[in-house]
């Protein structure tokens, strides 16, 4: 083919985005060929943004039946990724799913199943993988410079959210229309990242304020410990209602500890084995010797762009995805995981229970009494995601 065809489901405010610079021709093997979205009103600012050079679809149905796509892009709310996905692999055709890759494991599953019977390429929209600094501290630690991993600390709590944002959309922190807060809607690049470098732990235990900031019913609150097969341990703390925030992660190992912040990576390297150390030292306040080594990266680019032109890559030449849509179960796990350890006030193992855990979200769903104070308004996304 001479280019991919691609067509964005959900022509919102991520959708509508990731269609702007396929239309611009910034990934060049690709062209936007469509745009599918169930609103009319979007539809019409998708015919004045693109004319008639981009076909218009209200449902996905009537896409897939044109036959007028190679690829979709899927960017709706997060309970619409899998079936989409799953929709579009039955038709032939290649899939990329913006994050998260659902709201619950036993979908993601079932997803991965059809992508695993599948030849279509499928890859889910992780572009904090792509920046400089995260590759840096993934490559340190897999060289074995960290040494064994012992603990993780994420305090990410700069993902501060006005009531205005979450007034915004008639679907937005609700059980049934996200399924989730802030740890579906914000963290789920932090989650990946945090497995992606630690691994998945063993079990969790989780504390969630529900509504602790905001007039919402879902979780903008999150504290979290986690254990590791290996013995090691891990706490992620994230909230949408504090300010200034923090986005710092602290990784120790055998060999000292990394630190990530304001996109600059310090490593406190022991020149010995920190538990070689403490078991041979004759002084009983002995400490190892340890060098501060300032770790350089290169700076960041167009992230989401970067993981569509790999994924366009992968269809073209059969080259590896940032991320494999696969691996989104991932992060799901521990969100799940962290929501029913808060709901059940009590440990959870991962894998997560799938049943347990869709029940309980389905009470969530059936007993909403929740309301919004302030009608549905569009709100300003531009340079935002």
């Amino acid at each position: 083919m001479s280019k991919v065809r691609v067509g964005v489901i959900g022509y919102g405010g991520m959708g509508s985005y990731h269609a702007q610079y396929l239309f611009k021709g910034t990934v060049a093997e690709a062209e936007l060929a469509a745009v599918c979205d169930v609103n009319p009103a979007r539809l019409k600012v998708a015919e004045t943004a693109f004319g008639e050079r981009v076909r218009r679809f209200a449902s996905s149905g009537e896409l897939f039946a044109a036959k007028a796509v190679d690829a979709v892009l899927i960017a709706t709310p997060h309970y619409f990724h899998p079936p989409l996905v799953i929709e579009a692999l039955k038709n032939g055709v290649h899939a990329m799913s913006e994050k998260p890759a659902g709201v619950y494991t036993r979908q993601v599953r079932e997803m991965n199943e059809a992508a695993a019977k599948s030849d279509r390429v499928f890859g889910v929209m992780f572009n904090q993988r792509t920046r400089p600094v995260h590759i840096k501290l993934k490559e340190l630690i897999d060289s074995g410079e960290l040494g064994a991993l012992r603990r993780s600390v994420w305090l990410i709590t700069s993902w501060f959210r006005t009531q205005s944002y979450y007034d915004s959309g008639d679907w937005r922190a609700t059980w049934a229309g996200e399924g989730g807060g802030v740890l579906i809607n914000q963290c789920p690049h932090n989650l990946d990242l945090w497995q992606w470098y630690c691994g998945v732990p063993a079990r969790i235990r989780a504390f969630c304020g529900f509504g602790k900031y905001h007039h919402i019913e879902v979780e903008d609150d999150v504290t979290a410990y986690a254990e590791y097969e290996n013995g090691a341990t891990g706490v992620f703390i994230t909230t949408t209602g504090e300010a200034p925030g923090t986005n710092r992660l602290e990784i120790t190992g055998d060999r000292g500890k990394v630190v990530l912040e304001d996109d600059r990576i310090t490593f406190w390297r022991t020149v010995k084995s920190v538990e070689g150390f403490l078991r041979t030292a004759p002084g009983g306040f002995d400490r190892p010797e340890v060098w501060e080594c300032k770790v350089p990266a290169g700076a960041p680019g167009p992230e989401h762009e970067v993981v569509t032109r790999k994924w366009i890559d992968a269809i073209v030449r059969g080259t590896p995805l940032v991320a494999r849509g696969e691996e989104g179960i991932k992060s799901l796990q521990i969100s799940n995981a962290m929501l029913l350890s808060a709901w059940t006030d009590a440990w959870v193992n991962l894998p997560v229970d799938e049943e347990q855990f869709c029940a309980k979200l389905q009470e969530k769903v059936n007993g909403s009494t929740y309301a919004k104070k302030a009608p549905a308004r569009v709100m300003n996304v531009e340079g935002t995601f």
